[in-house]
């Protein structure tokens, strides 16, 4: 049986526009927010589906437990599911610890303390670790560094995870680095069931030059 042209032809433009958007999706997205020296990392070892609360450190890892979460929302504050929340960060001691071999080169000084994590239908995502030193010798204080990834569109990074109790967080360390990149990144660390709980809430291109605004937001419940 031979089905009608039109139908045949209607077939064959779903199919190119389902492997344009396929194409699309996998294109490297834009470095935006510049200048962004690390940028490139956030992408070198990108597993192809993270999973919504992954560990960046592992459980016998020294320090003390730290459970980050939060939810990621656009502009117009609606979650915003399959964004990729890269992180990377010092260990206990402020230093970041040798990469494992195989590294890719692009981010090898990021050390072995990185992860991914991919929001949910809720926009929620999180990470298992242990809660960093500053770096040994400075007045930087602790932090963990973010990146978002909007898949096919836009890559940044936002304003590190900071701890309000830390002695090194002064209010001319608050002014320097709450520059309010994707929300504010100054927490409240919270103790629970001997560990450490902070929440980093990230709003999607706030205060990010050059956003190219990433199309429309799913809402709550979408898949």
């Amino acid at each position: 049986m031979r089905l009608p042209a039109f139908i045949v032809a209607a077939v064959i433009a779903l199919a190119s526009l389902s492997a344009g958007v396929a194409a699309a999706s996998q294109r490297p997205p834009a470095i935006v927010g510049l200048p962004c020296e690390s940028c490139r990392a956030a992408l070198a070892g990108l597993p192809a589906m993270p999973p919504t609360i992954a560990r960046l450190a592992p459980p016998d890892e020294p320090g003390e437990p730290l459970h980050v979460h939060g939810t990621v929302r656009d502009a117009a504050g609606r979650p915003r599911a399959g964004v990729i929340i890269y992180a990377h960060q010092t260990d206990h001691r402020g230093l970041y610890p040798p990469a494992p071999a195989g590294t890719p080169a692009a981010a090898r000084s990021h050390g072995r303390l990185r992860a991914w994590a991919r929001s949910d239908a809720e926009g929620r995502y999180g990470f298992l670790t242990v809660r960093p030193g500053g770096y040994p010798g400075t007045d930087i204080p602790q932090h963990i560094h973010l990146h978002v990834i909007e898949p096919g569109c836009a890559l940044y990074y936002i304003d590190d995870v900071l701890f309000s109790d830390d002695p090194r967080l002064t209010p001319a360390q608050r002014t320097k680095l709450d520059q309010g990149r994707g929300g504010h990144g100054i927490a409240t660390p919270a103790r629970r069931n001997g560990s450490w709980r902070v929440r980093r809430d990230i709003v999607l291109g706030r205060n990010i030059p050059g956003y190219p605004g990433c199309g429309a937001a799913p809402t709550a419940g979408a898949r």
